[in-house]
């Protein structure tokens, strides 16, 4: 079973263009979609469509419309009270796959709540393979969230404890390193601020340099690195190795869940017993699935072609 926290959950509403966006004018829309999101949750989803059990932890009371939608798609869940209303985020994809996103904060979370979801999560990790711990952090809650999680997760399950990813930005990626997790998830971006080298469009165009900055992150601890490349597909850096996986050219009609389609792939993939470039190749071809779905819609694994996706071995800047 692999379970995701997702502090910081959102209903997703997808707004779909028939031309590029127009700032300062009125359109429009193709049409429109909503879903329950937030990163941990659109892991579970995109588990779900595939068969594999997962449950989602999140805060949220509930009569609130995300915890109403899980419900409605049948997307195992547990929900911490807290006596607000969720987030609500919006993303307006134009006809080229370009897609803008409005992410509001959320809601303020008490200590007691902080207490309260930490205490959830190390109470339902025990038996499952994967702990993801996911997305941004609302208000309220410290920088330092995930990391105390994973510490307070391997306390309790000593070597049965699962083995936890995390997909997360900024401060919240960064604080979880000292907990040294078994995977990250960045994309270009988030890897540049996290390494403090180069930029994102920088290491998207170059999967070698992508690899190498990732590997600075595994020699202070973490386990594994996927970094996703957006069109570039993305890389795989562990202490046995380093690969670039890219499928074919698709035609993008929306990247909202791309990443998360990515490491739902990832994911599925080590339960099978998969090798490491065998694990990129299906998060490639899960994320192109989702990139290719409009809206926010999730892949199921017979939507993913890994076979079309190829890996390559790269040599590391000390083995040049």
């Amino acid at each position: 079973m692999i379970l995701t926290l997702t502090p910081n959950p959102s209903l997703d509403r997808t707004i779909e263009l028939a031309a590029p966006l127009e700032r300062g004018e009125v359109q429009r829309a193709h049409s429109a979609s909503q879903h329950p999101g937030g990163k941990g949750v659109n892991i579970v989803r995109a588990l779900a469509a595939s068969g594999i059990e997962a449950l989602a932890l999140l805060p949220g009371d509930p009569d609130d419309a995300v915890v109403r939608a899980l419900s409605v798609e049948a997307i195992g869940h547990i929900t911490l009270p807290i006596g607000a209303a969720l987030r609500s985020n919006v993303a307006i994809t134009e006809p080229d796959g370009t897609t803008t996103k409005v992410n509001e904060p959320g809601p303020t979370l008490t200590p007691a709540h902080v207490a309260a979801l930490l205490e959830l999560t190390v109470e339902k990790s025990d038996g499952a393979s994967w702990l993801v711990l996911a997305g941004s952090l609302p208000p309220g809650v410290p920088s330092d969230f995930y990391a105390t999680v994973i510490d307070a997760v391997r306390a309790a399950y000593g070597t049965t404890a699962p083995r936890i990813a995390v997909d997360s930005s900024g401060a919240p990626l960064r604080e979880c390193l000292r907990s040294s997790p078994d995977l990250i998830k960045p994309n270009g971006e988030e890897l540049a601020e996290l390494a403090g080298t180069g930029n994102g469009p920088e290491l998207e165009s170059d999967p070698a340099l992508a690899a190498d900055t990732a590997s600075s992150l595994i020699s202070q601890g973490v386990g594994a690195v996927l970094a996703t490349l957006g069109s570039r597909g993305a890389v795989l850096v562990t202490n046995e190795g380093s690969w670039h996986g890219r499928g074919p050219a698709i035609e993008a009609k929306s990247t909202v869940g791309a990443g998360d389609s990515a490491l739902a792939g990832y994911l599925l993939s080590t339960l099978r017993g998969d090798s490491a470039q065998a694990c990129l190749q299906q998060a490639v071809a899960h994320g192109a699935a989702a990139a290719s779905l409009p809206g926010t819609m999730v892949p199921a694994l017979a939507q993913t072609n890994p076979a079309a996706v190829t890996v390559t071995a790269l040599a590391s800047a000390e083995e040049i």
